[in-house]
């Protein structure tokens, strides 16, 4: 007896049992076909069936529907169905057994589908090494999936309705108490808006019309953020820097040039200068506090690598000096995942109010499940131990390229490496570009100093390299570093 002797469609009798076996498991898959508008249904309806499983629309092992169900979405009679089906098993094309449906034949071979290949990311890129990003195999996906699972099940059922742009209380309520424990930061759950990250919080502050231009910047910073608020219209005034990190008592001086009203906000990363390193020193801080408190103005405190520090003693965030005067932002980007869209804004009481007028009655960035999960994880203290393991992984991994650097290239020094996630390599002048050039040719990928210069910055350029060491996975971080090494220039 042949295959298709063996694999004969059922009879209706067998139909109303294979009907009843799939309603056990579950309603039958919903099925497009598009039938031709003239000639008998049994044909159109077997002629739409074969077309899609030789196109690869229906994969081998799919189940189809059952007959009733298939013939009421086609508006065909039953038996048209099943003698279509009964055609295609005899065919080879389908399959049918006693208890568990009709199905795509596994020994068809469907055509691929014509699906143009995307161009590889990060073509000719073999070590990582650029700024801005954890190490992704070390995302605590156990911890995290439990936390998940224990958020969700202590969720109220409110938790699952049209979500407050003002974040979840569980997970302001988190923040507030760890904050202020870890950073310092004095704010009650009711200062604290969840966002999705820093850029969303300036898109808030600036985008929404919460606060206006000019806006005062630290001469090197993210060029997607000064373009982000370029976009919105905001025109960014460089001041200066040092050793000792923005040179915040130009503020009042640049509050009388930049324009006749001056600026009235200024955007620091006091806890570890983007990208240069280093703190803000307290007597800077002292100076930003005192020109906000005079001129009635906003200190935006992006709070960038606040987690990570390796060779110095805890700072505390700058908003906890006057938390009316700053709008505190941070994120779990980098103490995480960038996947995890997550942030949070501590604002000072008037703005609360305006920035939620910016963010809108539907929330559209935070899922509440991350929320949710944020919260416990927090509470729970697998926060604290994950950011623990990670200081002391990307401290070694510091100290890997301090080590290689003093063996292979004494001449070139790394600064900003006591806190943060990369280091500043100071190269000798005019050699910028041509490192660059050679760290490709060597399948490194890694940013240079001048990528982050403010274009009004009136300081003369300082040849660099920002290096990135959190990127790159535990076993090639090593074979990164001696690529990179053999990229510098001579003495």
């Amino acid at each position: 007896m042949s295959d298709s002797r063996v694999n004969s469609a059922v009879g209706p009798a067998e139909d109303a049992a294979v009907d009843a076996a799939a309603g056990a498991a579950g309603p039958g898959a919903d099925l497009l076909l598009a039938l031709a508008s003239e000639g008998p249904r049994r044909a159109a309806v077997a002629t739409a069936l074969r077309e899609a499983v030789r196109s690869g629309r229906l994969a081998p092992g799919t189940r189809l529907p059952p007959y009733r169900s298939l013939a009421a979405d086609l508006g065909v009679a039953r038996n048209t169905v099943a003698d279509a089906y009964a055609e295609l098993v005899a065919e080879g094309w389908l399959t049918a057994r006693q208890g568990s449906g009709t199905r795509v034949a596994e020994r068809v071979a469907a055509k691929p589908r014509r699906v143009p290949k995307p161009a590889p990311a990060g073509t000719g890129v073999v070590h990582d090494l650029r700024q801005g990003q954890p190490d992704a195999t070390s995302f605590p996906r156990a911890a995290w999936a439990s936390a998940v699972r224990r958020g969700l099940n202590a969720a109220p059922h409110d938790a699952f309705g049209p979500p407050d742009p003002h974040g979840r209380p569980e997970l302001r309520r988190a923040l507030a108490e760890y904050l202020a424990r870890v950073r310092g930061v004095a704010a009650s759950p009711d200062q604290i808006v969840v966002c999705a990250g820093f850029a969303h919080g300036l898109r808030l502050l600036f985008g929404g019309g919460v606060l206006a231009g000019p806006l005062a910047v630290e001469p090197y910073s993210l060029p997607f953020h000064r373009g982000l608020l370029a976009g919105a219209g905001v025109r960014t005034v460089p001041i200066g820097l040092d050793a000792d990190g923005a040179r915040t008592d130009q503020l009042a001086s640049l509050a009388e040039t930049t324009s006749r009203h001056g600026a009235r906000a200024v955007l620091l990363t006091p806890a570890h200068q983007f990208p240069t390193g280093g703190p803000l020193h307290a007597g800077r801080r002292a100076a930003a506090v005192d020109w906000a408190r005079a001129r009635g103005g906003v200190i935006v405190e992006d709070d960038y690598d606040g987690e990570f520090r390796y060779d110095r003693e805890p700072i505390g965030a700058v908003q906890g000096l006057d938390p009316d005067h700053v709008v505190y932002i941070g994120s779990v980007s980098k103490s995480l995942s960038p996947a995890v869209r997550l942030g949070w804004m501590v604002l000072p009481p008037h703005l609360v109010g305006p920035v939620l007028a910016a963010k809108g009655l539907r929330e559209a960035w935070t899922g509440v499940t991350d929320q949710l999960a944020l919260a416990e994880f927090i509470e729970s203290g697998h926060y604290d131990r994950h950011l623990r393991r990670m200081r002391q992984r990307y401290r070694e991994r510091r100290n890997v390229l301090v080590a290689a650097l003093a063996e292979h290239a004494p001449h070139v020094e790394a600064t900003g490496i006591a806190a943060g996630l990369h280091a500043v390599l100071r190269l000798p002048e005019g050699t910028e570009a041509s490192t660059l050039q050679a760290a490709g040719w060597l399948g490194v990928a890694l940013d240079g100093l001048a990528a982050f210069r403010h274009p009004d910055c009136p300081e003369p350029h300082r040849d660099g390299l920002v290096v990135g060491y959190a990127t790159p996975p535990e076993h090639r971080y090593r074979p990164a570093v001696e690529a990179l090494c053999r990229a510098l220039p001579p003495r």
